[in-house]
């Protein structure tokens, strides 16, 4: 019987806390009684001059009866350890989800019906002369909720599961003889669990799929590192590490497995790779030894079987990629093994592909998830783990490379290039179709499709490398520090793509007759680091003095080459994810400098109106050049349309919060505007930046006449007046004339920086 919602909420741990006590008691005094035994009655019958019946009967009864007191004080220690940690998460998880029922699921408006099972629904009740009408935001606050609810269930009913079946090894069943299995933690009871599950492989059920998911997903990823280190040691190293999860990928993404199935392996795959990513960090209480990752490049490029006469085997970097893809990885464990599939790639980039299954199904393979190919091509999965390790994707591509043999031993010195970045960047380099799709090259949709899936992986990665945080990270994760390095890769990437946009064009047969980059696929990673680095990028436009700090960096500055910018958001945004992106970044950022000017402390003798009339000019500028890289992603490449552009600002919430977050700083500090941060402007800075989106748009006829950027002109002004509304919210002191003057600057300083924006992409484009 499932443990319910009422379950949880209603049972009195505190008798479990007092039970904790008690046994802790017993423990103790029967560790004394044990000691007592052996030292006492024990040690006194193995010296004494046993003679007749004594020698045997009454010796073998002494030494039984210490042995049957040491295992009742094991016996009881075990059951002590096991309730000891059960009882402080089961606390954790009943105050977690009364929180999550009182005061947030008041705080929406609903009600938490428990429908048995362990499982609860969220209900907005219904209220006299209420319409029931709720905004998308509402509901998907309720699924939220919901969703957490019936977490917080699943982990309490996972505990509970365990601790009953570790107390009843522990006591073994039989009332007359203790000593059976021991645990020194709850922890060693879930890993002896999960084993006893691996070891049935593909024969697991359905449900205890499901049950060896729940041990993965709820201990795997503990800070100590003792559960996910137990399981791996267990299953017996790392070739045996990959034999089962290619047994068990291969069983769920067969084409005959149930979607029951598929969706248990794809839970799998992230909890055993969360679980790997914890037990290879060297830096947990409990970790693997450094050897597993030098055993896994070693396997990378030998065969792994798991059956009996077994045809076709995949290599070790193909089985291993899927578990890489999901979890954050030291790099000491990954770089290794990211270098090594590399310089594996450039040497032969059809080595992995080769040996790839014909006639399966795409969702076939190391891959389970199905994001970015079907796991045949381990370099996608590698970029992949370091789009989720912000630390060693930094280093894989900041630090000089090692050159690696083909069997993962460091060869030493350069592998005949300087850095990743280059090798990825460089046009010539071969990125591959990983894909089981059948006549995948008669279908060139298909094909080009599956060619940016390498290209989308590298944008992760570098997406991660420069924010030091995991590209698919919380909306609400705080901002990071720029590093040194961060900045300088930065820098690169502009420089990069500023030089040479032909890399990450997108035509889909345009009208102007210039071939797709095969580097499009990563311009929506572009835009968020963009997104991120928006104070470089308006110092970048009318070439602000280094020393500023009226446009201030998150950190270490890039230094952006001016022209250089330009370029690279001329290029990037032409992809509706990245222009909505910048755009969102860039108002947010122009309403914090612009705040900073009106109601921040300052020394400068010019004019108000001047000053507010330049902090909005660089924003403008990047919205002109936004507007015309639109216009041209449309009508010159038709690689995108004005509903696709207006669809992708949807989600862009997380740039305002994110940058607002990042407040303004001096001399490296974070000080706060007027008082506080601008948190308060967030909804109408989220709602100037959807109309503006919508209104940069441009039809065919308007282009013709060319009024291309009429529309978006107006949205420049309209946004730059809103974020010197916001500010003139917050100060009392500025009387409505001189308020009219500020506005009247703001407006035709942005007019003017639009235009020039607009003008400077166009001129790069004819170049």
């Amino acid at each position: 019987m499932a443990l319910t919602f009422t379950d949880l909420v209603e049972v009195d741990l505190d008798k479990l806390g007092t039970a904790v006590a008690d046994w802790k008691k017993t423990v103790d005094r029967l560790k004394t009684s044990a000691e007592n035994a052996r030292k006492g009655m024990q040690a006194k019958s193995d010296s004494a001059q046993w003679a007749g019946v004594n020698a045997t009967v009454t010796r073998d009864f002494i030494a039984k009866t210490a042995k049957e007191v040491s295992d009742l004080h094991a016996e009881a220690n075990s059951i002590y350890q096991v309730l000891a940690d059960g009882h402080p998460e089961l606390v954790s998880l009943q105050k977690q989800v009364k929180d999550a029922a009182g005061k947030d699921a008041s705080a929406l408006g609903v009600r938490v019906d428990d429908i048995g099972d362990g499982k609860v629904v969220c209900i907005f009740p219904h209220i006299r002369g209420d319409t029931d009408e709720r905004t998308q935001e509402q509901l998907d606050a309720k699924r939220e909720l919901e969703s957490r609810i019936n977490g917080i269930l699943s982990h309490a009913a996972e505990i509970d599961a365990s601790v009953a079946r570790a107390l009843g090894k522990s006591h073994g069943g039989d009332a007359h003889n203790a000593g059976h299995s021991t645990y020194e933690s709850l922890n060693d009871a879930q890993a002896e669990r999960a084993l006893e599950l691996a070891r049935k492989g593909d024969k697991m059920s359905d449900t205890e799929l499901q049950e060896f998911n729940r041990l993965m997903r709820f201990n795997g990823r503990e800070k100590d590192g003792e559960f996910a280190t137990e399981f791996y040691q267990g299953l017996g190293g790392p070739e045996k590490t990959l034999e089962f999860y290619a047994e068990m990928s291969v069983d769920g993404t067969n084409p005959d497995a149930s979607k029951v199935r598929l969706n248990a392996m794809k839970d799998l795959q992230q909890n055993m790779g969360f679980a790997l990513a914890n037990a290879t960090d060297p830096d947990t209480r409990q970790h693997l030894p450094a050897s597993w990752g030098s055993d896994f490049r070693r396997l990378g490029t030998q065969q792994i079987g798991w059956e009996q006469g077994q045809w076709n085997k995949p290599y070790g970097y193909q089985v291993l990629g899927g578990l890489l893809r999901y979890g954050n990885y030291d790099p000491r464990f990954l770089d290794p093994i990211a270098e090594h599939v590399t310089q594996l790639h450039k040497k032969d980039p059809y080595f992995f592909l080769n040996n790839k299954p014909t006639g399966q199904e795409d969702t076939y393979g190391f891959n389970p998830s199905g994001r970015l190919g079907s796991g045949n091509d381990p370099l996608n999965s590698v970029l992949e783990a370091l789009g989720h390790s912000p630390e060693a994707s930094e280093k894989f591509f900041t630090q000089p490379p090692t050159a690696y043999n083909e069997d993962g031993t460091a060869k030493g010195g350069s592998p005949g290039f300087t850095s990743y970045l280059d090798l990825f960047t460089d046009k010539d380099f071969d990125w591959t179709v990983d894909t089981n799709d059948a006549n995948i090259l008669a279908d060139e949709d298909k094909t080009k499709n599956a060619l940016t899936f390498g290209p989308e992986a590298l944008g992760h990665a570098l997406e991660s490398a420069t924010t030091g945080r995991p590209y698919d990270s919380d909306d609400a994760s705080d901002a990071i520090k720029h590093t040194q390095a961060r900045a300088d890769l930065v820098r690169d990437l502009v420089d990069k793509f500023g030089e040479h946009p032909e890399l990450i064009r997108h035509n889909e047969n345009g009208d102007i007759d210039e071939e797709s980059g095969p580097l499009y696929g990563l311009r929506g990673s572009l835009g968020d680091i963009t997104a991120e680095y928006m104070g470089d990028f308006q110092r970048a436009m009318y070439k602000e003095d280094p020393g500023s700090d009226l446009f201030p960096t998150f950190g270490t500055a890039a230094g952006l080459d001016s022209g250089h910018a330009a370029r690279f958001l001329g290029a990037v945004g032409q992809d509706p994810d990245a222009y909505s992106a910048i755009t969102s970044a860039q108002q947010a950022y122009t309403a914090e400098v612009v705040d900073h000017v009106v109601n921040g402390d300052s020394q400068s003798t010019a004019s108000l109106d001047g000053r507010v009339g330049d902090v909005v000019a660089p924003g403008s500028a990047i919205a002109g050049i936004m507007s015309d890289a639109r216009a041209d992603a449309i009508y010159e490449y038709h690689a995108a349309s004005d509903t696709e552009f207006n669809e992708a600002a949807a989600d862009k919430q997380k740039w305002v919060d994110r940058i607002l977050g990042m407040g303004i700083e001096k001399v490296g500090e974070r000080i706060p505007i007027a008082g506080a941060p601008l948190e308060w402007a967030s909804e109408d800075i989220q709602e100037s930046i959807m109309k503006s989106i919508e209104k940069d748009t441009t039809t065919a006829a308007e282009l013709e006449a060319g009024k291309q950027y009429s529309n978006g002109r107006g949205a420049a002004i309209d946004s730059a007046q809103a974020a010197l509304d916001n500010a003139l919210m917050n100060n009392q002191h500025i009387n409505s004339d001189t308020a009219d003057d500020l506005r009247r600057a703001v407006r035709t300083a942005a007019g003017v920086s639009h235009s020039d924006g607009a003008q400077w992409n166009s001129e790069s484009d004819a170049k």
